[in-house]
């Protein structure tokens, strides 16, 4: 049996912006259409996309490093702590990106710790407009550490050689 628990998600979301370079133009775009609802939350980025976007909005920022140089292994951590809300993330699917292995972890943490994610612009529409968007909510979240003990409970009162589930 799976452990759940939940998690609350303040009124005001700690949103991260993403952008590849190739959409970086569509994300900024998107961010100055929206720019009243995101002045109502807190706002991050990793570098070049947090500073294209801060200097067309004005909106404040903070930064984390640029993907390529380890930004998006810091938004991955964040979000593990439970310290980021919603990822949007423009990335490109049809350019190969030299740290292609870090975006694919990214996105894997922020399925594996159920947090809102938009890839493209219709998505992060609906997602700000969405009545949840804009209040508290509940979400929630498998307890792996929890899961992973018990599995390994069960193996050592079988008898088994614990070993890595595949």
């Amino acid at each position: 049996m799976t452990e759940r628990t939940t998690s609350s998600m303040p009124s005001t979301k700690r949103i991260v912006l993403i952008a590849h370079d190739s959409r970086k133009k569509d994300l900024l775009e998107w961010v100055k259409y929206n720019v009243p609802v995101l002045r109502e939350h807190r706002l991050f980025a990793t570098g070049t996309t947090g500073g294209l976007v801060q200097a067309a909005t004005g909106l404040p920022i903070h930064r984390f490093r640029s993907g390529p140089l380890g930004g998006d292994q810091q938004v991955g951590a964040k979000i593990a702590e439970g310290e980021l809300d919603v990822l949007i993330f423009f990335w490109d699917p049809l350019e190969p990106q030299p740290h292609d292995p870090d975006v694919k972890a990214l996105l894997r943490i922020a399925v594996l710790y159920n947090i809102p994610t938009a890839c493209n612009r219709a998505t992060a529409d609906f997602m700000v407009a969405s009545p949840l968007f804009h209040g508290e909510y509940e979400r929630t979240v498998e307890n792996h550490a929890a899961s992973r003990e018990a599995w390994l409970a069960s193996q050592v009162q079988a008898g088994h050689e614990p070993s890595r589930p595949g």
